[in-house]
């Protein structure tokens, strides 16, 4: 076919490739004009005078390889007009219009993947040759500059070392939403500054995410961006409170997220880097940064991170997604304005009544024995604890009643100077019975590993006593 232009590409460690050499060496002889483009050595085919070196990947990935060999036909003006991959005899012959090539081989043989699109390869590719679609500014650093040093000179980190957020990693982050990389998510507080995916995406990386946790991370942001989470408030208080992350649904096991042993604490990545991704974002981007408008004065671990997954292994247990409005079987995020855990000991009570008094003592010194609905709360029952509810029946709602039950207290216990505290509630409720929490304002959840009758309170922020401009925020996640 005069004047049309011929290009294969092989790599050596392919045995397709390797059936297939004395046909290209053949063609490479007879003045085919057949350009020929090795991925991994630059001598192979043997016998072919002039090889195109591609172990850089560059030429493979702008031709957009998927498998080797590949034969692609470009018209006069060089563009592509035809291709076929692998080895099919009566393809190639067709294709090359030649009717006795590959007489002596098998009739067919697949191809194999091209080194190009080896797992991590594409992304790496991209962001060195390709046209990223990226637009955030690209900070370089020396040639024996230490990048991770470089993120704390910069302040981009947390006190923690971050992950340098590279243009390989970055892309591979974006890989894991649907959403296009300069999609604004929101305005962060406390400086107002958008947003983008690709921001987010940076701050993900940098947290030690993987792709797949990066729908969670977006979900948590626009859940916190929720008028209601009040964010900026949370960020800048002087109370030792941050935003805690519970995850409900499918994807919390898909992803791998603890639920169990230590689930409150170290040693999960999805756990870990997804509540860290959420801060980093409010520091990074809201310019929350502690000892400036993070006014907080003894601060929390927390502002690290905090998320974990509610155990929902009891199919008789109503998740705290559902009993917040998500339907079941969804994936759902509750974002909590919170403090660090309080430990609850109770290893003697073996009734539901016994431990909910039990429970109820722990409760009632939450932010201060003698305030009453200046905050919300989270009871995380572990499941020795649990178990003694549900061999007697008791589910969430009666849980709930029972506790809010328990908690009602005397007025004329609370008020300001009362057992010789000052602290306390107004003396206009004096003769009034008050409760601890507002209705909804105490957030079970099970979690935990089953050593030792040993749950947690996590104490809310003291905004929450303005309930009408205050709420923990309940949203489903969208992948």
């Amino acid at each position: 076919m005069p004047n049309e232009r011929l290009i294969a590409v092989v790599k050596q460690d392919c045995p397709t490739c390797q059936l297939v050499g004395p046909v290209l060496r053949d063609l490479a002889a007879n003045g085919s004009g057949i350009e020929i483009i090795s991925q991994d050595d630059p001598a192979f085919p043997e016998g072919v005078a002039t090889i195109v070196d591609d172990r850089t990947l560059e030429t493979s990935f702008k031709l957009g390889i998927e498998v080797v060999p590949t034969l692609i036909r470009c018209d006069t003006e060089g563009q592509e007009t035809a291709r076929i991959f692998g080895w099919n005899r009566n393809e190639w012959r067709a294709f090359l219009g030649k009717d006795d090539i590959g007489a002596n081989l098998p009739e067919n043989q697949p191809g194999c993947g091209a080194k190009n699109v080896d797992p991590g390869v594409q992304e790496v590719l991209q962001a060195r040759f390709g046209e990223l679609p990226l637009r955030s500014r690209s900070v370089d650093v020396g040639e024996y500059d230490d990048e991770i040093e470089q993120a704390f000179e910069r302040g981009w980190t947390d006190g923690l070392p971050v992950v340098p957020p590279t243009g390989p990693r970055l892309l591979r982050m974006l890989a894991g939403t649907n959403r296009a990389p300069d999609d604004v998510i929101g305005m962060i507080p406390p400086n107002l500054a958008p947003l983008t995916v690709e921001k987010a995406a940076i701050n993900a990386v940098m947290a030690g995410c993987k792709p797949e946790y990066f729908p969670v991370v977006i979900a948590a942001v626009e859940t916190a961006l929720d008028p209601m989470f009040t964010l900026h408030g949370l960020t800048c208080s002087t109370a030792p409170s941050s935003p805690i992350i519970i995850v409900n649904g499918p994807i919390a096991s898909s992803i791998g997220m603890n639920d169990g042993f230590n689930a409150l604490g170290q040693g999960n990545r999805a756990n870990a880097t997804i509540g860290r991704a959420l801060n980093l974002i409010v520091r990074n981007i809201g310019g929350g940064r502690p000892g400036e408008i993070d006014r907080a004065g003894l601060g929390t671990p927390g502002k690290y991170t905090f998320c974990f997954a509610e155990d929902e292994s009891d199919p008789e247990w109503e998740p705290l997604s559902v009993s917040r409005g998500i339907a079941p079987g969804k994936s759902a995020i509750t974002l909590f304005q919170g403090d660090g855990v309080q430990g609850f000991v109770d290893q003697r009570s073996r009734t539901p009544e016994e431990l909910t008094r039990s429970l109820a003592m722990s409760l009632a010194a939450v932010v201060h024995p003698k305030l009453c609905e200046w905050c919300n709360a989270v009871l995380v029952l572990s499941p020795e604890h649990y178990a003694i509810y549900r061999n007697a029946g008791w589910d969430r709602a009666r849980i709930s009643e029972a506790l809010y039950d328990a908690l009602l207290r005397p007025g004329r216990d609370l008020v300001q100077g009362a057992q010789g505290v000052g602290e306390g509630m107004p003396e206009s409720c004096a003769d009034e019975m008050l409760p601890k929490f507002h209705r909804d304002g105490l957030l079970i959840v099970r979690a935990g590993g089953p050593a030792g009758l040993f749950s947690g309170i996590m104490a809310g922020w003291i905004g929450g006593r303005k309930k009408e401009e205050l709420q923990p925020i309940t949203r489903e996640i969208v992948l």
